[in-house]
């Protein structure tokens, strides 16, 4: 228990430490190489179904997994995170839908 909080409080100190400027932020390493068409596969989705799902064109794809085309930084950085939890992405990017609240009250009849 004692090293868990530990190391709790030695990233919170990292945090108060990063805000205030004291020290500089984390660097990000990211796949030189991602594997698109093995990420899909593995969520048994189709690459139309893949492209709507996660906001991408299906140009880009199609490209990526023909290797024609490798993904910008930014895209490796979010297909690393939907290889990691597709269930979080997809939570995130399509929350469910409350009902709209339509007024139920009946209109005032004018005697």
């Amino acid at each position: 228990m004692t090293k868990l909080f530990d190391a709790l409080m030695t990233g919170l100190d990292e945090v108060d430490a990063f805000l205030a400027g004291e020290a500089a932020g984390y660097k990000v390493t990211l796949p030189a190489e991602i594997d698109v068409k093995g990420i899909r596969k593995r969520l048994k989705m189709t690459q139309a179904r893949f492209s709507d799902t996660f906001g991408f064109s299906l140009d880009a794809v199609k490209h990526w997994e023909g290797g024609r085309r490798t993904p910008e930084s930014s895209a490796r950085a979010f297909l690393t995170v939907i290889a990691k939890n597709p269930a979080a992405v997809i939570s995130a990017l399509h929350p469910v839908q409350q009902p709209s609240r339509r007024s139920t009250a009946h209109p005032r009849s004018h005697a």
